[in-house]
């Protein structure tokens, strides 16, 4: 597995802890002595590894517990969400809008898998509808162009290139205007560099310079060790950085520089190199790549039950989703807040008048469709989630692609939008003649954990 040292050792680490009949000052010290270790034979570099101990010791010390959950369960979750922070929070997506030019520049030192990253994520964005483009601009490399052109032709993706050309700059530009009108997403593949190339660098700043790239992908070789937070703030001194895809995971790499390359350019990593084949890439997933790291059965319910008990709910969301008055956009935020306690029809079940069932069309709100359709939602425009009635035909056709499902698909979230719409505007009628409370999500959250908090009956707060 990979990490699986680092993620053994803490794991060891958090036992001790929740074995413990109470916490203080001194086991939480011992714990953040144990982390500090582990993280340190995993190559973190030092000031990482130092200042994220520190935060562990902070807040086990001081954060107030969240109610009816355990300090052992706290500080287990502080460690969680402080490893999960550095990888860059939530799982992030790449800088690709849909029906528009979208241009990506990969950059990395030499032998890092940039060239084949760049094909795998080309293969990775063919099957998800998109059509993508690669361009060759390394004119140091023998063989580079021929090596792109032969990984292209395996995903059926064209590629531009010219052995021949020696300005690197001027095939980054030319590759752009040969795919500019045909295709949504051009992949720029550059020439490996390292931090001491001073003049590589400057013409990596170039090429970026001269063809506005949408973003800049960092090609991070996994076992680099604590080379990797100099080499990877290196780059992002010479480029902004947007996102770093992490490769050859797949072996005994010790993986912790890249917790440290993640800090050095605040950059989150978006996707994994696991092995050596164009179909061996994977999304990131900081909170589940955490999870399979601590390897600890019950974690995810550990860290569940204190997300539950910390829930902040957004009242003016609330009442609009509630309302009916609400957009695409809206229902994106409730549907993550709906994440978080379980499927809509689990929750509506606790309002007055479903607790026999929901109307039609509203029946299939399983997490996996709620996932699937929140992917659709990333695939529309800022005016389709604010105005759904300018989704037509055309449109339709183009969210399925860019989301990766079938037109079919993308109607049925539109039929489950206005079915939704409708039936809040109907029960806001039916609690305003009642003079009764919206209840909010965290009223929702605070029923579903077992009554506590306000109860909702015949409309009205007791």
């Amino acid at each position: 597995m990979v990490l699986g040292k680092l993620g053994s050792s803490i794991t060891n680490a958090l036992k001790k802890l929740v074995g413990a009949g109470t916490v203080d000052a001194s086991l939480v010290r011992e714990l953040k002595n144990d982390l500090l270790k582990a993280l340190l034979e995993a190559d973190v570099k030092l000031e990482i590894a130092l200042e994220v101990t520190e935060r562990v010791e902070k807040r086990a010390l001081k954060e107030d517990l969240p109610p009816g959950i355990p300090r052992q369960k706290h500080v287990v979750s502080i460690v969680h969400n402080e490893l999960v922070k550095i990888l860059g929070g939530k799982a992030q997506k790449l800088k690709i809008t849909p029906g528009k030019l979208n241009v990506l520049l990969f950059v990395g030192i030499q032998g890092s898998g940039k060239t084949t990253c760049v094909a795998k994520l080309g293969n990775w964005l063919s099957k998800r509808g998109m059509k993508p483009a690669l361009v060759c601009t390394d004119t140091n490399r023998p063989g580079a162009y021929e090596q792109l052109k032969q990984l292209g032709d395996q995903i059926n993706v064209p590629v531009y290139g010219n052995p021949k050309e020696k300005s690197s700059i001027k095939l980054a530009r030319d590759g752009i205007i040969e795919f500019q009108k045909t295709h949504e997403v051009i992949l720029v593949d550059t020439a490996g560099r390292h931090k001491e190339e001073k003049a590589m660098l400057r013409e990596m700043q170039k090429i970026a310079k001269q063809i506005k790239p949408d973003e800049i992908v960092l090609v991070l070789d996994g076992t680099l060790g604590q080379q990797a937070y100099d080499q990877a703030l290196a780059f992002t001194t010479a480029t902004p950085v947007g996102s770093i895809i992490v490769t050859k995971l797949d072996g005994s790499a010790k993986g912790g520089g890249a917790l440290s390359a993640c800090a050095a350019t605040k950059a989150p990593i978006k996707y994994l190199g696991v092995g050596e084949k164009v179909n061996d890439l994977e999304r990131f997933d900081p909170t589940g790549f955490v999870g399979r790291l601590l390897n600890m059965g019950d974690l995810e319910s550990l860290i569940e039950s204190v997300k539950t008990a910390q829930i902040a709910p957004d009242e003016e969301m609330t009442k609009a989703f509630l309302s009916g008055k609400f957009t695409l956009r809206d229902m994106y935020s409730q549907m993550e807040n709906i994440g978080k306690m379980g499927s809509l029809s689990k929750i509506l079940s606790f309002l007055p008048g479903f607790s026999q069932g929901l109307p039609d069309g509203l029946q299939d709100t399983s997490e996996e469709n709620m996932k699937k359709f929140m992917c659709m939602m990333e695939s529309m425009t800022a005016d389709e989630l604010e105005n759904p009635t300018l989704i037509k035909s055309t449109r339709v056709q183009r969210i399925a692609r860019g989301s990766g499902t079938d037109v079919k698909e993308v109607k049925q979230l539109l039929n489950q939008f206005n079915q939704m719409k409708k039936m809040m505007k109907g029960m806001k009628k039916g609690m305003g003649r009642r003079g009764g409370k919206i209840p909010s999500m965290g009223d929702l959250a605070a029923m579903q954990q077992g009554g506590k908090g306000t109860k909702i009956t015949r409309g009205r707060k007791r």
